[in-house]
């Protein structure tokens, strides 16, 4: 059996606490830094690594050895010097893959530029996440993978149930692809292009966002 995945989280706000919450909740093996030494003693209840230290210094770093991590998350998104910091620092000294928080996009490609892997903007993202549920009227939930392509939950239109996923013609007519299917209390991953659309289904496909705004119409 493979071992945990490691990850470090470093700065403890609401998103940073979330993060470290849910990586907790999957027994995920998780480090968590902050300089506030009561959000710190907080985090520790939850059965994460918590360490009070100022993670924009170079020393701290290298002591936390955060090369040897999977995954580190720089979850400073107010303070843009000490974001961009703790993200030029952790990938110098060898971490594998650094996800940055980002409050707007010029921090993003700051934080690109400088060899993050990844950046997030969790208020964007959301906002634009919960707008695309309200202005679509069978779009259930929506993820943003990139500026161009999404992953999406979505209610079959009327003229898809009772028909297999070749039948509906969903790929050649809309560009999407159907990863999964929930039905009732399970979950049909890759489904085959002989299965049967049910009333009550809920698909969930990958496309392009052009092509997912298209279903609404």
């Amino acid at each position: 059996m493979g071992r945990n995945k490691q990850f470090a989280v470093l700065g403890l706000g609401r998103f940073g606490e979330s993060v470290v919450k849910t990586l907790v909740e999957n027994d995920c093996d998780v480090l968590c830094c902050d300089k506030d030494l009561e959000i710190v003693n907080e985090m520790s209840k939850y059965g994460c690594h918590s360490i009070q230290a100022d993670v924009t210094d170079v020393h701290v770093l290298d002591q936390f050895g955060i090369n040897n991590f999977d995954v580190v998350v720089v979850a400073i998104g107010e303070d843009m010097e000490s974001s961009i910091l703790a993200t030029m620092m952790a990938k110098e000294l060898g971490a594998k893959f650094v996800i940055a928080k980002a409050k707007n996009d010029i921090q993003k490609s700051i934080l690109e530029k400088i060899g993050a892997d990844r950046v997030v903007l969790p208020e964007r993202d959301m906002g634009v996440r919960i707008a695309n549920t309200l202005i679509t009227t069978n779009i259930i939930d929506y993820l943003n993978l990139s500026d161009k392509f999404a992953i999406v939950e979505i209610q079959p239109h009327k003229n898809w149930i009772n028909h297999s996923i070749l039948d509906s013609n969903i790929r050649a007519r809309y560009g999407l692809n159907i990863v999964a299917i929930k039905r009732q209390k399970r979950i049909i991953v890759s489904p085959l292009p002989n299965e049967v659309i049910e009333e009550g289904d809920i698909l969930i496909v990958v496309g392009k966002n052009d092509s997912i705004q298209r279903i609404n119409k």
